[in-house]
């Protein structure tokens, strides 16, 4: 059973860094890739950043160079650390994972997703 559970949201003003956790169990990061995404209040749920078997890491547009992605193998957790937080960045932010061994992460849609976590609040604001 794919279990996520993310950790680290919270209150930053514009400027600021906040490190989110992504915690899993019921898979390995040698077959399973992990994304995070995020939906901000009346937008639909978007892609931000996703890692691969491969280890190969890619990031939407908006974040690129401001967010960085990264995975700790031993601890069954996936990162994915925030700087120069805009209040546009604004969201309730989700890990999700699929199985795709070897795979470029960003050829998969939302819905080809396996499993999902709960999501959690990043308010940007001064």
């Amino acid at each position: 059973q794919l279990q996520l559970e993310e950790f680290g949201g919270g209150l930053v003003q514009p400027g600021g860094s906040l490190k989110l956790s992504c915690v899993f169990s019921g898979f390995t990061l040698d077959e399973y890739a992990m994304g995070w995404f995020r939906q901000a209040p009346g937008k639909e749920r978007e892609w931000v950043s996703c890692v691969g078997t491969s280890r190969r890491r890619y990031y939407s547009d908006s974040v690129k160079g401001r967010f960085i992605i990264s995975r700790d193998v031993a601890k069954n957790t996936v990162y994915l650390e925030m700087t120069n937080l805009r209040p546009e960045d604004t969201a309730v932010y989700f890990c999700a994972t699929l199985w795709a061994p070897k795979a470029n992460c960003t050829a998969f849609s939302q819905p080809e997703y396996d499993g999902w976590g709960q999501g959690t609040q990043v308010t940007v604001s001064s």
